[in-house]
């Protein structure tokens, strides 16, 4: 096996790997390593790897599980139907709010790996927070009313109805995209990780409200979950570097990438895994409202 160092980057969430080329086929155990690594520490990041060019990206994601269509509304990358192209020039570069990717749909992706293209000078980091650590924080009492409640999620949320006024034409056209089709899913509020067995808070950006509670509720009981899972104690921050590669478990993490370069140049690229249903504590799974995510995950490379 390779040598590999795995240097975690705080208490609860993220490490780097160092010792790893990934435009290299990576043997067995080197991979092993590198899976075991992302569970234990829901963000795993590689610095400078150069040499990683789409197909090196989508040929590793591959090793993590079959791999999702680039996303369900918005198109890919040309002739590369799994890889997401995220471009400030084309409005597509922000997600400057806490999420967890594509939870709007019954099976949202287990991994997620994203590379930098191009970065700007100053600013546009990403942070992660560990769903788990939140769940972990919360009182006993809080605690037992969360396994019990199950919420929507949608695309189709607040954050995309903002005064188009004040956006680029690229980004309004690039959110209007996103709402091209509209999809609902009822999911637990805490989901059992299928590998690990820890439970988790799935919330984030694309909640819209919680089963059985009003509006008001929702919000207040969203915002004080919420809160857990992104206190400072549990988030990890990378500071990009052209080249870099980061693997999370979309399954025990929201991420935040932010918007504070203004109108300079940020690419990434990501690729996605085909995800299972989320179960909830009480053994019950996610459910579909609206929209038929089946073409998003089907396996995108099986033909």
């Amino acid at each position: 096996m390779t040598s590999i160092e795995v240097v975690p980057l705080t208490g609860r969430i993220g490490a780097e790997i160092r010792g790893v080329d990934l435009s290299e086929d990576l043997s067995g155990a080197t991979f092993g390593a590198v899976h075991q690594a992302v569970l234990a520490h829901r963000v795993v990041f590689f610095r400078d790897q150069q040499r990683l060019d789409s197909e090196g990206q989508i040929r590793f994601a591959r090793r993590f599980g079959a791999l999702t269509t680039a996303h369900p509304t918005v198109p890919s990358v040309a002739e590369a139907p799994t890889l997401l192209g995220l471009d400030s020039t084309t409005g597509g570069g922000r997600a400057d709010q806490w999420h967890t990717d594509v939870t709007f749909v019954d099976r949202p992706p287990n991994f997620s790996l994203l590379r930098a293209l191009i970065i700007p000078e100053v600013g546009g980091d990403t942070l992660w927070a560990s769903t788990v650590a939140g769940y972990d924080s919360l009182r006993p009492e809080l605690a037992q009313l969360a396994d019990q409640l199950r919420t929507v999620h949608s695309n189709d949320y607040d954050y995309v109805k903002i005064d188009a006024a004040s956006l680029s034409p690229a980004r309004v056209a690039y959110m209007r995209q996103f709402v091209s089709t509209v999809y609902e899913t009822e999911h637990p509020l805490v989901r059992v990780h299928p590998d690990t067995g820890e439970k988790a808070l799935l919330l984030g950006g694309f909640v819209q409200r919680i089963v059985g509670y009003s509006t008001s509720q929702s919000a207040a009981l969203i915002d004080l979950l919420q809160g857990h899972v992104t206190k400072p104690d549990n988030t990890v921050r990378w500071h990009w570097r052209e080249g870099d590669l980061a693997v999370w478990d979309n399954r025990s993490t929201q991420h935040y990438a932010t918007y504070d370069y203004g109108q300079a140049h940020r690419k990434v690229e990501r690729v996605t895994t085909v995800g299972t249903v989320p179960v909830g504590v009480d053994g019950q799974p996610s459910r579909a409202l609206k929209g038929d995510a089946s073409d998003y995950n089907a396996d995108a490379e099986a033909a």
